[in-house]
């Protein structure tokens, strides 16, 4: 299997619901929500990848740094890489369904396990999709993350007591979702949460908590503030409000005031190694990727999806190798060119 010939299968599984464009910037499939696109005018989903895109690396090759280790340890857990696979649900309506949910996420989750770190599952309107990630967590003895929607909070919290008798690493809310439209159509509506609402789910969780979806250094000091193990700096993929600006444009502002309080995850845009590079030199922790994991999955199964991760973890060893960075601490913004 090469990349090319994974791309061109899930071309095909995926036809009529993502274009498996040569680059995928979100101009094609501006506003196809639901399916694989950007809300509205598909800014927000651009603004990711062109923010990353206007980032540039000063490239040096005097030093030692000749073999980076890219391990990196989350939650008391050692993982081969700053990648990890973003929460995703809905292979029916966004993806077409030529493969089930169930089958999907247990893809991602043993997948990402293979290559030597974390798959995520997600949340949605029909229950399977929150029961099939936290089988296929299960039956990864717990090497996993759960990702739950903004529900009322006593569904939150049966959600996550589900999670803990998985063994899952950690537990969360992906608050980002507060408006999406999926989850209206399906009967279930999601809403923004209080800092009272968000201590209460905390405060009874046994799992390190994560709060997916933040975009502002005011949120990012809140979620320190009641007790979040992490935060995603992410802006939803750009699938829930137009005319957001790029995770890029505001991890570094968030990551100036949390950084080491907190861990940081990034998600929005990724397209490479290189990409997780930028991500990392601009404070983040640990980089979330999404779309390309569905190319993985829908264009090589399980193996896709863990031949995706070790892509990226490649490019992104033979990125440090030329900015002179050893190991992923070593990491910061001494790399990115400023004019």
């Amino acid at each position: 299997m090469n990349f090319e010939e994974l791309k061109s299968a899930a071309k095909e599984n995926l036809k009529g619901f993502c274009r498996v464009c040569s680059f995928c910037d979100g101009k094609a499939c501006r506003g196809e929500v639901p399916g694989m696109g950007g809300v509205g005018t598909g800014s927000s989903f651009i603004a990711n990848v062109e923010a990353l895109s206007e980032i540039k690396l000063n490239l040096r090759t005097i030093h030692d740094a000749k073999e980076p280790d890219i391990s990196i340890e989350i939650f008391g857990e050692k993982l081969s890489m700053p990648v990890l696979a973003a929460p995703i649900t809905g292979t029916n309506y966004n993806m077409g369904g030529k493969i089930s949910e169930e089958n999907f996420i247990k893809m991602v989750i043993s997948g990402s396990k293979e290559a030597g770190t974390l798959g995520m599952c997600g949340d949605g309107g029909n229950p399977v999709f929150y029961e099939s990630g936290i089988k296929a967590i299960k039956e990864e003895n717990g090497d996993g993350i759960a990702i739950i929607k903004p529900r009322e909070n006593t569904e939150i919290l049966e959600r996550a007591k589900r999670a803990e008798e998985a063994g899952a690493l950690a537990v969360g809310i992906d608050i980002d979702g507060a408006g999406l439209i999926t989850m209206a159509l399906m009967g279930q509506p999601v809403g923004p949460k209080t800092k009272e609402e968000l201590k209460q789910i905390i405060t009874k969780t046994k799992l390190p908590f994560i709060l997916k979806g933040i975009m502002t250094v005011d949120e990012a000091e809140m979620a320190v503030e009641i007790g979040a193990k992490a935060i995603v700096v992410s802006n939803h993929g750009g699938r829930i409000l137009d005319h957001t600006p790029g995770v890029a444009e505001v991890l570094p502002a968030i990551a100036q005031k949390v950084k080491g309080k907190i861990t940081i995850f990034a998600d929005g845009g990724v397209r490479s190694g290189v990409d997780v590079l930028k991500y990392l030199a601009l404070g983040a922790d640990a980089v979330l990727i999404g779309r390309p994991v569905i190319i993985g999955a829908f264009g090589g199964g399980k193996e896709g999806v863990k031949f995706i991760l070790e892509k990226f973890a490649k490019e992104l060893k033979q990125a440090m190798i030329l900015t002179g960075c050893k190991d992923i601490k070593s990491v910061d913004e001494k790399i990115l060119y400023k004019k």
